[in-house]
């Protein structure tokens, strides 16, 4: 590390010591109100300029690093709301991100975070295109009635077709500017959304849970495929997930392997939510007969599904035969859509898809509880509602806005997660406190069209390797970076950023780990500062003692960063806030002991 590197980190935190002389109380009357529909007249995304590529935008703590728009062919400069080539999900890999697109997927380069490059349009419709990606795999969830087996792009005129192809595909991408097709796995409901499970006991296959959401096909098309209710049909598609088994050493022969009746309750298969409204005043909740997202979050044996008309948890230690463990209703969700664990597995975020993702649910006079985050506590197997986050600046009735699809921002120590709300734009809010929750960033643009809600904003924003990367349904790919603020310390942040994963599907969540870092320690030091969990004049002296440290090499920074660990393990009993003390020392500790 260079001389003039220690300059500028102390340089940094030296402005992150002006943060610790705000108290808690002051963040938090700073901060919008967690669940409020409407952030008033002085909020900058408030009466934003309409327009498609050159609508205004406003940004408060983080920053729009690189905008890449759609490329040629996955467009119609006529229609940019048009379905058939929405921007959909992202799957990241190495120094690639996999964007989804109901008319194919598009593979960037971003080895430079800063300026993504185009390395792939790859054409192949058939409708939602989520993606997940393992190793040289990707899989590509088809829906629509229109999707061929052959990627072909003139649709199926048949009702019944041996060319239609609804379910999951399978590339092999060992050689990325040539993917290639060696499986597609069909399903009676095709595939809404995926999620690729991969189980620690088993090295020699993957998962995939496949959520449909669209009408069964005919038995006729697919061996099997019936619908119905279950006291008249038995064998209904409805009420189950399917699970694919993919062979890793030959994926050819991924096949459904169980069709899990999660919702099962006593032999019954509807035995969750039956659909309708839970009283005066409540929402009209979705029958659930379907999941739309399921996470999985295999370090601690569990999934979260967001099921229609329910949450609910799944043990799925044996991935072929998950196993429903928990459920919970809330009379204020109109259709459970996905799901989020903090990163110890203690609480749970579920959102709420109001109107489908094409509506306008974020106007003044919407339910600030309706088309919002629910916010969970987990004990075992018990969830408990906590409270409610909802983007807190009004939209208009052209912005389609509800909350859709995130993941968790990894700053030690803290809950955050960052959102996407469609036309509502990305939202960053720490919920470490879940009937509390705070939005610390946001960035959004006006409405598509001044005259009419044309189909746009943000279908997901997701943290990966020190950017937030988002997926604009009708303007391309936005990356964006954390910006020091009074919510959010420099050091926060670059801890957030020492954090390196090689894959990340959002819905295989992984447990977040962090390096032995000076910015690691000096984190917990800025959140001790923040809620007064410590003295400032201790905060002060075991900031000078690290800065210190940090100057020395070898065996004189290993005997200081050791001498300091012990002394923090005495503030440990004198600390209001002892947890993140220990937390402070282990992150000395693995500073002493590195290499």
């Amino acid at each position: 590390m260079t001389p003039d590197t220690l300059a500028h980190r102390r340089a940094t935190r030296a402005m992150s010591a002006v943060t610790r002389s705000l108290t808690l109380a002051a963040l938090l009357a700073a901060a919008p109100a967690a669940v409020r529909a409407q952030g008033g007249s002085s909020d900058p995304r408030v009466g934003l300029k309409a327009g498609w590529m050159d609508a205004g935008s406003a940004e408060r703590n983080m920053h729009l690093v690189a905008h890449e728009p759609r490329p040629d062919g996955f467009y119609d400069p006529s229609n940019p709301g048009n379905f058939a080539f929405v921007n959909s999900d992202l799957a990241f890999t190495d120094k690639y991100v996999f964007q989804g697109n109901y008319h194919g997927f598009e593979v960037w380069d971003i080895s430079n975070p800063d300026a993504p490059k185009l390395r792939l349009g790859f054409v192949c419709p058939g409708g939602q295109g989520d993606v997940s990606v393992y190793k040289n795999l990707l899989f590509v969830s088809v829906e629509q009635t229109s999707g061929r087996v052959d990627c072909g792009g003139q649709g199926v005129a048949d009702t019944v077709s041996a060319e239609r192809f609804r379910g999951v595909r399978i590339f092999d991408i060992s050689d990325i500017d040539h993917p290639r097709q060696v499986a597609a796995v069909q399903t009676c409901r095709g595939s809404h959304t995926h999620t690729l499970l991969v189980d620690p006991n088993d090295k020699a296959n993957v998962y995939i849970y496949v959520s449909g959401t669209s009408p069964v096909r005919p038995g006729a098309e697919l061996a099997g495929c019936s619908g119905g209710l279950p006291d008249k049909n038995p064998n209904t598609a409805l009420f189950r997930i399917d699970v694919i088994r993919v062979p890793l050493a030959a994926p050819q022969k991924a096949r459904v392997v169980s069709n899990p009746r999660i919702f099962a309750d006593s032999g019954k298969i509807a035995g969750l939510w039956m659909g309708g409204a839970h009283g005066e005043g409540t929402q009209t909740t979705s029958q659930t007969n379907q999941c739309h997202d399921i996470t999985v979050y295999s370090a601690i044996g569990l999934a979260a599904g967001a099921c229609s008309g329910n949450g609910i948890l799944l043990d799925i230690h044996d991935p072929v035969h998950p196993k429903r463990v928990a459920q919970v209703t809330d009379p204020n969700f109109a259709y459970w859509h996905s799901a989020t664990f903090s990163n110890d597995g203690s609480k749970v975020i579920f959102t709420d898809e109001w109107g489908g993702g094409v509506a306008p649910r974020c106007r003044a006079t919407d339910r600030p509880q309706w088309g919002a985050d629910a916010i969970f506590t987990r004990k075992g197997h018990t969830l408990t509602e906590a409270g409610y986050f909802k983007l807190p600046a009004v939209q208009t009735d052209l912005e389609n806005c509800v909350a859709h699809n995130g993941s968790l921002v990894p700053v030690p120590g803290r809950d955050i997660e960052v959102q996407a709300w469609y036309q509502g734009g990305v939202s960053v809010y720490d919920f470490t406190d879940p009937a509390h929750p705070q939005e610390l960033a946001f960035f959004d643009r006006g409405p598509m069209d001044a005259n009419k809600l044309v189909l746009g904003g943000y279908w997901s924003a997701y943290w990966y390797n020190g950017h937030i990367w988002g997926s604009e349904i009708g303007r391309g790919l936005d990356v964006f970076t954390l910006q020091p603020s009074q919510y959010l310390t420099a050091n926060e942040i670059e801890a957030a950023e020492s954090v390196h994963q090689d894959v990340f599907n959002p819905q295989n969540q992984q447990m977040i780990t962090w390096p032995p870092t000076f910015a690691l320690a000096n984190a917990y030091l800025d959140q001790l500062a923040r809620d007064n969990g410590l003295s400032s004049e201790r905060i002060d002296a075991i900031r000078n003692a690290l800065n210190d440290a940090e100057m020395q090499v070898g065996a004189r920074r290993r005997a200081a960063l050791g001498k300091l660990a012990g002394e923090v393990g005495g503030d440990v009993a004198k600390s209001s806030d002892a947890e993140r003390v220990r937390w402070l020392q282990s992150a000395i500790k693995g500073l002493a002991s590195a290499r």
